[in-house]
């Protein structure tokens, strides 16, 4: 089978595509042909052995998929070959098949296409987790989303609206305010100009944000916070704008705001329970058509590359999707 294959932990220019055996099965396992797979700033980190976990060498990179049941010998967790799936596991999805444990899948709701369903899961599972089990947001409270136009931007805008905040997108060009906006902010902000912090104050009658969902990091992280609302909360969620930034004490004391950090990778062990309960939520919002993920730009496999390069570069509107088989 094809598959993009890690071998050194390298810039993605250097990732090749190469042909290598099917991976083996084991025992309660189901053999997936992958169809569509998402990728993510995490995934970017993962290539180049920079996140916090190293994946042994070599792996295939890629944790978000959809595709079809090839084998399912004995049929576990109920599925079937010839179901549809999704699903998140991870490393590996970047290839033609991928072997996974039933509890990795979800059976794809009637109408949802692969690209949307490998599109899904990180970015929805951290908006929601963020916003309702880390921030506990109520609806009227005012929802700051930096970097709104991106992968995890994007579905904290759908899902504010969903919980009914007032929802105020953050991005750094007219493409990707419009974009923003088109998915559900009620208002936007450049917050590329000085004055953007003004901006903001005059959109919450001077309230400030009650909840920031920040993926962006650096300077504009502290900038936000000063202008967080008395019992803010600021969800630190990931780092895309490189600089992890250091926050002076003094402004959650006089703010009586607090920092909440964001992390899927643990929610499986260590909030299973809370998980189970979110992507049940979020299954229902699919299937019945309430949350519409916002998939950017298809990508042909052979062309992985420049998938990540777009991503890199933060030019990507909503999750970049690699197109595997049809």
């Amino acid at each position: 089978m094809k598959a993009v294959v890690v071998a050194q932990y390298v810039p993605i220019d250097q990732i090749e595509l190469k042909q290598v055996p099917s991976p083996r099965m084991e025992a309660g396992q189901l053999r997936i042909r992958v169809e569509a797979a998402g990728i993510g700033f995490v995934d970017g980190l993962k290539i180049e052995g920079r996140y916090q976990t190293r994946d042994p060498l070599p792996f295939i990179p890629g944790t978000e998929f959809a595709g079809v049941v090839l084998e399912a010998p004995g049929a576990p967790g109920g599925y079937q070959p010839g179901m549809h799936v999704m699903g998140m596991t991870r490393s590996g999805a970047l290839a033609e098949e991928i072997v996974v444990n039933p509890d990795a899948l979800h059976p794809l709701p009637d109408g949802v296409t692969a690209e949307v369903a490998a599109s899904f899961r990180a970015n929805y599972l951290t908006a929601l987790y963020a916003l309702s089990a880390r921030a506990t947001i109520v609806a009227g409270e005012q929802l700051l989303v930096l970097g709104a136009a991106g992968g995890t931007g994007t579905a904290a805008v759908q899902i504010g609206r969903l919980l009914g905040a007032r929802v105020i997108a953050a991005a750094s060009t007219p493409e990707k305010r419009e974009f923003a906006q088109a998915h559900g902010a009620d208002a936007v902000i450049d917050y590329t100009q000085a004055g953007w912090r003004d901006t903001l104050k005059e959109l919450t009658g001077g309230h400030g944000a009650d909840v920031i969902f920040d993926p962006v990091g650096g300077e504009i992280s502290v900038q936000a916070f000063r202008s967080i609302a008395w019992h803010g909360r600021h969800l630190v969620v990931g780092f895309a704008g490189g600089a992890i930034p250091a926050l002076p004490f003094n402004l959650p004391l006089l703010k009586g705001g607090a920092l909440l950090g964001v992390d899927l990778a643990q929610i499986p062990t260590r909030e299973p329970e809370v998980q189970k309960r979110l992507m049940s939520q979020l299954m229902g919002w699919l299937a019945e058509g309430k949350l519409k993920p916002a998939v950017g730009r298809v990508f042909a496999l052979d062309d992985f590359r420049e998938a990540f390069r777009t991503m890199q570069r933060r030019g990507a509107l909503g999750k970049m999707v690699v197109r595997i088989s049809k």
